[in-house]
């Protein structure tokens, strides 16, 4: 089970991608929790849940760093969510990178 956390300005936006990327991640009989929450969300959900790899929607970028540090002890790999493939809302893509992340 991969569990993969989006995190955006109000968790809003990325819950459409949260779907497409369920639904690639069901065809291609990949077994993940991908879920996305806004960034004052984020310190919870990474204490109470065992998140393989962090996301951040293009909006929050800025944040990069400061999960870098936080997670840093953890070792989950954070990364920018590419402004194209949020602006498409391509979750097959996004899927596959969150999993080479991994």
């Amino acid at each position: 089970m991969k569990t993969i956390m989006l995190v955006c300005a109000a968790g809003m936006s990325t819950s459409l991608l949260v779907s497409k990327m369920e639904k690639s991640a069901e065809a291609k009989g990949i077994e993940a929790d991908i879920f996305a929450v806004s960034a004052s969300e984020a310190d919870a959900n990474l204490a109470n849940k065992d998140v393989n790899v962090l996301l951040l929607g293009p909006q929050v970028r800025f944040m990069k760093s400061q999960f870098e540090k936080k997670v840093a002890d953890k070792n989950i790999p954070v990364d920018i969510i590419n402004m194209q493939d949020y602006g498409m809302m391509n979750g097959e893509k996004l899927l596959d990178h969150a999993l080479t992340l991994i």
